[in-house]
């Protein structure tokens, strides 16, 4: 499978063009850099620290994704759903990491779908998407009784809060409970806030350091309480689960699927 990495002189942009020059099965075609960043012209493999490429650098998208069968994307919303719209004249695999996607930008992707086979997910991690199977059923089990609170902490250069994986978790919870998170999401609290009020969903953000990734759902009930947790050690693990999802799409129908659907945990 002949695979793009946009955003390729990011942190996650080296480690999914690491991820495809690792991974039997496809290889690294093309590597997308912003206008003006410094990495443009160089070998994507040598900037990845993982050998030489012969695949070299560039700005444009257009001719580079002509000849690609899919992209890998974990760049900003406003890069992505541009790219979305190249996938889909192209009719090709979109595999995307990006955070902090808002109605507008889900709209856009699920235009582009039509033609392109879009994955998309807040967590490319199998521990994760595992992790989110088991708060729906636990949300579905416990009920109204138990409060649900998710508490993640990212390293200090995240820019987005809560993290797409916390939304990600906070949407399975709220799948369990038949309610809309929309309607049920606490994301502030401060001053004199009143009782909880019964069914939110309430999500609490820490950044320091450089922790990659810690998420832990709490259900907490009278005199009792229930912990589900993830803690991300190696950031290689949503970069090999996002060439995964690209080589599971490509032979698929254009459509909008997730990591639930890579990993045949999909309840849909």
């Amino acid at each position: 499978m002949r695979l793009v990495v946009v955003g390729a002189a990011g942190r996650m942009g080296r480690m999914l063009v690491k991820a495809v020059a690792e991974t039997e099965g496809c290889r690294l075609v093309g590597a997308i850099a912003k206008p003006g960043s410094e990495a443009l012209g160089h070998d994507a493999g040598l900037i990845a620290g993982t050998g030489l490429l012969e695949v070299d650098i560039t700005d444009d998208p257009l001719p580079v994704f002509a000849q690609a069968d899919g992209v890998l994307d974990f760049t900003t919303p406003s890069a992505t759903t541009g790219f979305a719209a190249l996938a889909a004249q192209a009719r090709i695999v979109h595999v995307i990491g990006t955070t902090g996607l808002q109605d507008p930008d889900f709209a856009k992707l699920e235009a582009a779908a039509r033609h392109a086979r879009i994955v998309q997910s807040g967590n490319m991690s199998l521990g994760v998407n595992l992790l989110a199977g088991l708060v729906r059923r636990a949300a579905a089990a416990l009920g109204e009784d138990f409060d649900i609170e998710i508490l993640e902490m990212h390293h200090r250069q995240k820019v987005d809060a809560p993290s797409g994986t916390a939304l990600l978790l906070g949407e399975a919870a709220a799948e369990g409970r038949k309610i809309s998170l929309k309607d049920h999401s606490v994301r502030v609290r401060d001053g004199h806030t009143g009782p909880r009020r019964a069914g939110d969903i309430g999500f609490a953000t820490l950044r320091g350091g450089t922790v990659v990734g810690e998420h832990n759902v709490i259900f907490a009930g009278a005199g009792e309480r229930l912990e589900l947790g993830h803690r991300a050690e190696d950031r290689g693990i949503f970069a090999r689960g996002a060439v995964k999802a690209a080589l599971w799409a490509f032979d698929r129908k254009p459509g909008y699927y997730t990591m639930a659907d890579v990993l045949g945990m999909s309840e849909g």
